[in-house]
């Protein structure tokens, strides 16, 4: 039994500051080591992945940072039993560890010119350690909090730590952006992209210490205290209530936020810099901006729970998301690259091809040459980030490509020598470009053409639906599971959606878009996990209300009379 000294409402303001403050600092440089290689996707494909070709190799460093998402349950389940067992504070000490070194370790690792194939398989099994200290790190941090404060500040207090996803994405953009300004383009894409990895030894080594003085959360040294008295074996996460909770805690809640989450501070940038075509240095900036305005808005959000409930926030977040989505995307372009914007308004693109003979454009392996004609002109196309409508054709065409009234036949190259290819492909590659400049679409977004206030109040705008979503979800979540199965419980769900939801969200919308043609289609991905977590989170809130009406007693209408 919890004892009245050890409830979260008698613990001083002073001590639950200081919890806030060291389970926030430590999680921040977390993510900062986690979304280093989100942000500099671009540079790490050419140093790992230079075998195949630039959108194979784009494809395969998403998918390498899908990866560590990917293990993010297994994490959440190995990490959250011994949070169970023998505590809080310990569990996300080991993890912090883990994922420093591993941090590190991507900073020294040779690329694939130096060690072949050895570089991208050294690379993932860094993801694989990152993801599995990742999916243990965020539960431990978010329930240390919530075991500290009152029931009634829970979504208050908890909100801090939803801060430092962003605030550690924003770090890693700085960090980035920082190293660039000092080394220069050049030296950063041969070796300074490596410091920022490195930095995360000193940011390892301040996190241990600021940790190291932290104490156990009272909600867990009176349950354990407890269950040394009567012998008691904590009760089975998987139990069916319990299991039906995370189902719901998963499809109620997490997916939904996920989804809304990474596509407003990941799938943006990318969509900034590989479709729009904005400069990578201009687009960090412009995000980074965005994102330092809505911070405030997770303790915001987090408050407003407090008093309005968490789940109503969420699910009107998952609502505006469905809603609006396409059109702030349509708007980010306008303001990002109007040239391009207006381009596509006035030119239609068409690839008429034979779609049996149309390609994913995906090769892990490098073997693959693309070599009919649709994927010839596929590729071309892609390679420009234009948007374009897919004509089928009779079986057997050679494929074309039409830009407004000009007409680009491609070419077969099966059967054709190598350099016969090669020379071909450079013929219709400025055949295609030639055409495209004429119609007014540019190679690049025009630094001075983006309206950066435009830019930025919509990526403001998509970040303001992460924080309503984001905001709230710890205090959610808490309060859905006991504290002997609260950590490995909170874990799995969380870590289910942020792994294989969101972990696989950038390389998932990238590849829709290639084989659509529509640089708007990837969008459909979150707009239906936004959509299946408000279903799930209506359907939830009506059956409990439904459960309160029928444990009501029945109201008397006089004597012998009632409902």
């Amino acid at each position: 039994m919890m004892t009245a000294a050890s409830r979260p409402r008698d613990i001083a303001p002073q001590r639950i500051v200081v919890t806030v403050a060291g389970a926030s600092l430590g999680t921040v440089f977390e993510w900062y080591d986690f979304f280093l290689y989100g942000s500099m996707a671009s540079v790490i494909a050419a140093h790992f992945f230079s075998g195949v070709d630039d959108t194979t190799a784009y494809i395969l460093a998403l998918l390498t940072f899908a990866v560590g998402f990917a293990v993010r349950p297994l994490g959440a389940y190995l990490f959250g039993r011994m949070g169970d067992r023998i505590g809080r504070k310990a569990t996300f000490l080991t993890t912090m560890v883990l994922m420093g070194v591993a941090t590190l370790a991507v900073g020294v690792l040779p690329g694939q010119s130096s060690i072949g194939l050895a570089a991208p398989l050294l690379l993932i099994t860094v993801r694989l350690v990152q993801g599995l200290a990742m999916g243990g790190e965020y539960g431990g941090a978010a329930i240390y909090v919530a075991e500290h404060c009152p029931p009634d500040r829970r979504g208050f207090f908890t909100s801090f730590i939803q801060v430092t996803a962003s605030a550690g994405l924003i770090l890693s953009l700085v960090v980035t952006l920082a190293t660039r300004s000092i080394v220069g383009e050049a030296a950063f894409a041969t070796w300074g992209w490596r410091l920022p990895f490195l930095l995360s030894a000193v940011l390892l080594v301040f996190s241990i210490w600021f940790r190291k003085g932290l104490q156990e959360t009272p909600e867990f040294e009176a349950m354990a205290a407890e269950a040394r008295r009567s012998h008691r074996d904590h009760p089975a996460v998987f139990g069916r209530d319990n299991l039906v909770k995370m189902l719901l805690a998963l499809f109620g809640l997490c997916v939904g936020m996920t989804a809304i989450w990474y596509t407003s501070q990941f799938y943006a940038l990318f969509f900034l810099e590989k479709v729009v075509k904005v400069d990578p240095a201009i687009a960090e900036t412009l995000v980074s901006i965005a994102l330092l305005m809505a911070t405030p808005f997770f303790v915001v959000f987090g408050w407003l729970s407090d008093k309005i409930g968490r789940r109503s926030i969420i699910l009107t977040a998952c609502l505006l998301a469905a809603l609006f989505y396409q059109t702030l995307f349509h708007q980010l372009t306008v303001a990002a690259n109007p040239a391009l914007a207006s381009a596509s308004e006035q030119t239609e693109i068409v690839l008429a091809a034979d779609s049996a003979h149309c390609s994913m454009q995906f090769d892990p392996i490098g073997r693959a040459e693309f070599l009919s004609s649709c994927d010839i002109a596929k590729r071309e196309l892609i390679k420009a980030g234009i948007g374009y409508r897919r004509l089928d054709t009779a079986a057997g065409t050679t494929a074309a490509v039409r830009i407004g009234d000009q007409l680009i036949p491609a070419f077969e190259g099966a059967g054709r020598a190598a350099a016969d290819v090669a020379a071909h492909r450079n013929a219709f590659g400025a055949a295609v470009s030639g055409a495209l400049a004429r119609n007014g679409f540019p190679a690049s977004a025009d630094p001075t053409q983006i309206d950066r206030g435009a830019v930025v109040a919509v990526l403001f705008l998509m970040n303001l639906l992460a924080t309503m979503c984001y905001g709230p979800l710890v205090a959610a979540l808490i309060e859905l599971f006991p504290v002997a199965q609260r950590y490995t419980s909170v874990s799995i769900p969380y870590n289910i959606a942020t792994g294989w939801v969101g972990g696989f969200l950038p390389a998932a919308a990238f590849a829709i878009v290639i084989a659509t043609g529509n640089i708007y289609a990837g969008l459909w991905y979150p707009i239906a996990f936004a959509i299946l977590t408000l279903v799930t989170g209506l359907c939830w809130s009506a059956h409990q209300w439904r459960s309160r009406r029928r444990a009501r007693p029945a109201p008397s209408l006089g004597r012998g009379w009632s409902f």
